[in-house]
């Protein structure tokens, strides 16, 4: 049983990490800990804020913490903020008076937004951009302003800050339909992160997505006009807004601490040492925004983590310290398509520092290091400001302190692991295009690959050591890459330099991974599953790889999956054109194509759903879904369906499922285009098309994005020049979302990229692959997609162009094929000397008016039969 209890005041992701950490090396649970957290809301991601007006949901940015909750030792009172703390009983006070005792306090209260003391910033229609409390007002206030029937012209905002949350305030106005205009007290953008040349090339880069930016002015103050607000600035221009959104900055949320009286900053933030503990009580701790760490305050993740791992360090009897040069202050992002990365002594305040730049206006993209001054080497040593080498760094002018990357951040993961080491390469070449690229394999074992989590190239090696052979298995032991990702590539290249030769085998049949099958049967014209296996396999193959060539067989030739011996190959669901059920039936999924169907399609479906007792549910692809067909009974539903004028909707096969959409131009007055013939167009075209893994497209008619297109494997979001394509989005148990490829498109363009996306993909992804990881791990990520299937770098693009061609000239209905084929009609039955008997033994009840299966055990294997209904 717990001796000592912990409290600690803040539920966002620091708080969260501290827990996270204590209960994971607590092995003896000496620790009970009380969570205090003023939102309602579970501990989300605050570094995706953005993501949310961009389709993610709360859940999906809500932090892992499924195994706190469950957890005895750990409570959790959301909702009910501290109110007062007594350092002198050890004792929290909450709003609703509950009263928590504790042994030691953690503050990990964050932040508040700063707003500028002018006039009118209490008035509707402005707001601070902090929380998903904060996102869900400004939306609502949006789309009151968009549905305004007296308005002309588009909704605006004024974004007040041109730093980080500033820029990533403008891309939500942006995707709520808004048309952004950012004001930026500072000469430059990012003033923080970037330097005057970085921060030129950014200005240029946003304004190059329709953002107006006004640097070097200030807010003078808001007034209402009209109905809107008038913005004033210091240099007398007057903005007309919608909504005014307040991102110029945060402050320490240290209220509790000069309440109680707790030593602050001159600035803010509870004074800590260099263990996080208050230098003015033992007993209280702080860490993340609200710290103060010798007198100065950290608004990014990383510090608050290494906090969170000393507390947690301390709180078990270690000697954890940490110091300020000891804290990364590295950061990379993409802002509104752009990206942005600084890292170490990025504006050269070390003494007598050089910086090479490589500015390139033609490609969108400026490039600095900095570098120890010449003849330094022997000396003192050079603690780079952010460095993670510690103090003490030799440095001479092959040591590198920072740098800035703007446009084209590729190359951060592997540059800023360098930061206090020597450079293997010439500075020139490491920034310019076509130079070196670092390798990882030079860098000391103190060097830290991942600066979110500060897990150092040493510890990943130990790990390997003790058996994590793939990038997962590293993230999953050293949480390396699990935070912003920007690591991963250097994970994998740490893997290879370790010696670890990872298998591409897809199986122990073939010696050769999916991609390579995949060019052995195209380029030596293989088209059964035999003739592969005995030119260039051994045995006679298994699970894993007869689906995987029969999908490369479907895709090449577009046969029936049915016939002769690609029938063999199939699993359950493309054995049977159906998905199996728990209980053994069937469920028959017609194509809907972007969603559209007539009433008399609508009554065909109901009427085969009541003739043949099934269950109809409208699927998340707005589709119809019909559970509980029996074996027997598929080929005369879908006779039913196919007379109608449907076909298969392959739910039951890896391949496209469906391209949803919205109703755009067609019904929507906010619509800019036909999102319905889009989505229809694209799913006819990429209907059948086998590949590794399923595919789900979403084709939205404006950026309110109600297709959700960004959770999708490729996605078309309508802008009023053209379509958005966005690409890599997955749902499933590690939801991503998908990053731009192109913007504003003609509808030409639009397609013959999405072809070249797909034919790539089905080509040289690994089985049962998602394109979300596929594009993560390929060498150089969306750029080298980009560059394949936009610029021809390969000099595939015509191959596949014909490819897509051939797959949209040879399609047929699968469900069809059946009915037209004695041969493929005689599976369809439920038992091979019986075939027009049913089993009886399958029972179905009845709830919410139709008919499920029965409840039985859960081990108890239920055949297919005819249904029993009984009420519920």
């Amino acid at each position: 049983m717990a001796s000592r209890h912990l409290v600690v005041v803040g539920n966002g992701m620091v708080g969260h990490r501290l827990v996270s950490a204590l209960r994971d090396r607590d092995t003896s649970g000496d620790w009970e800990i009380t969570v205090l957290g003023e939102e309602t809301r579970r501990a989300y991601d605050r570094v995706a804020l953005s993501s949310y007006v961009d389709g993610k949901t709360e859940e999906e940015l809500r932090l892992d913490d499924d195994e706190l909750r469950g957890d005895p030792l750990v409570t959790y009172h959301l909702g009910d903020a501290v109110q007062t703390i007594d350092r002198d009983a050890r004792r929290v006070v909450t709003a609703s008076g509950t009263v928590v005792d504790y042994d030691e306090l953690v503050l990990a209260t964050g932040s508040y937004p700063f707003v500028p003391p002018v006039p009118g910033r209490d008035l509707p229609g402005c707001f601070v951009y902090r929380t998903l409390d904060d996102l869900d007002e400004i939306k609502a206030a949006a789309a009151a302003a968009a549905a305004d029937p007296h308005r002309k012209g588009r909704p605006s905002a004024v974004v007040v800050g041109g730093g980080l949350l500033g820029l990533e305030a403008a891309r939500a106005m942006r995707l709520l339909g808004l048309s952004p205009q950012v004001v930026e007290i500072a000469p430059r953008l990012m003033p923080v992160q970037v330097d005057e040349g970085g921060g030129a090339l950014l200005h240029r880069l946003v304004t190059d997505q329709g953002i107006a930016v006004r640097t070097g002015v200030s807010l003078q103050g808001v007034a209402e006009d009209r109905g809107r607000l008038l913005a004033s600035l210091s240099d007398g221009v007057e903005l007309d807004a919608d909504v005014v959104v307040f991102s110029a900055g945060i402050r320490a949320a240290d209220g509790l601490a000069r309440d109680c009286g707790l030593p602050v900053g001159e600035r803010g933030g509870v004074l800590v040492d260099d263990r996080c503990r208050s230098t003015g009580d033992a007993h209280v701790w702080a860490v993340g925004e609200v710290a103060a760490l010798e007198g100065r305050t950290y608004g990014l993740v990383a510090p608050g983590y290494a906090m969170a791992e000393v507390v947690a360090d301390q709180l078990l009897g270690g000697q954890a310290t940490m110091t300020p040069e000891e804290l990364d202050m590295s950061t990379q992002l993409k802002l509104l398509g752009v990206d942005v990365a600084s890292f170490g002594d990025a504006h050269a305040a070390t003494e007598g520092a050089l910086e090479i730049v490589v500015n390139d206006p033609v490609e969108g993209t400026y490039s600095k290091l900095v570098v120890s001054p010449p003849g330094s080497a022997g000396g003192a040593g050079i603690d780079p400001p952010g460095s993670a080498g510690g103090a003490g760094i030799d440095t001479d002018a092959g040591t590198l302190l920072g740098g800035v990357l703007v446009g084209d951040a590729s190359r951060y993961g592997s540059l800023r692991p360098l930061v206090g080491a020597r450079l293997p390469e010439d500075p020139v070449t490491l920034i310019s295009k076509g130079g070196a690229e670092p390798d990882a394999g030079a860098l000391p074992d103190s060097a830290q690959i991942c600066s979110c989590n500060g897990v150092t190239k040493g510890a990943l090696c130990s790990a390997i050591a003790d058996g994590a052979h793939d990038v997962p298995s590293l993230k999953a032991c050293t949480r390396a890459g699990t935070t912003c990702g920007s690591c991963v590539p250097t994970l994998a290249k740490i893997l290879t330099q370790q010696g670890v030769e990872v298998s591409k085998a897809i199986c122990e049949h073939f010696d050769h991974s999916r991609a390579e099958l995949f060019e052995i049967v195209a380029g030596a014209g293989i088209r059964s599953f035999s003739e592969l296996i005995a030119r260039y396999g051994t045995g006679t193959g298994c699970d894993l790889c007869k689906p995987a060539v029969a999908s490369i067989l479907a895709t090449l030739y577009n046969e029936h999956v049915l016939d002769g011996e690609r029938a063999t190959l199939q699993d359950t669901n493309d054995h049977f054109l159906a998905n199996t059920q728990r209980n053994g039936t069937y469920s028959v999924v017609p194509r809907i194509a972007g969603g559209e169907v007539t009433p008399e399609g609508l009554i065909v479906i109901g009427e085969v759903a009541r003739d043949f007792g099934l269950y109809t549910k409208i699927t998340g692809g707005q589709r119809i879904d019909m559970f509980g067909a029996r074996v027997e009974d598929l080929p005369a539903i879908w006779k039913r369906l196919v007379d109608a004028g449907f076909e298969s909707g392959h739910a039951y096969g890896k391949s496209l499922r469906t391209v949803k959409s919205c109703v755009g131009t067609t019904w929507c007055r906010y619509g800019v285009q036909d999102s319905v013939g889009m989505a229809v167009e694209l799913e006819l075209r990429y209907r059948g098309l086998r590949s590794p893994h399923k595919l789900k497209s979403g084709v939205s008619g404006c950026a309110r994005e109600c297709a959700e297109a960004r959770s999708k494997d490729f996605g078309v979001i309508a802008t009023e020049n053209g379509w958005n394509l966005y690409v890599g989005g997955n749902g499933g148990f590690t939801p991503r979302h998908a990053e731009l490829l192109l913007s504003d498109v003609d509808s030409e363009t639009l397609i013959r990229t999405i072809d070249r996306f797909l034919m790539f993909y089905v080509r040289t992804a690994d089985r049962l692959q998602r394109t979300a990881p596929w594009i993560e791990a390929m060498e150089g990520g969306l750029d080298h997609l980009y560059a394949v299937i936009v610029e021809d770098s390969l000099g595939i693009c015509a191959e596949l162009d014909a490819a897509m061609q051939r797959h949209v000239e040879s399609y047929a209905d699968e469900w069809a094929g059946v009915l037209n084929d004695p041969e493929k009609l005689s599976r369809f039955v439920s038992f091979v000397n019986a075939p027009d008997a049913p089993d009886p033994t399958v029972r179905f009840v009845e709830e919410r008016g139709q008919n499920v299966p029965a409840p039985g055990r859960p081990d108890e294997p239920v055949l297919i039969g005819l249904p029993e209904v009984s009420a519920r």
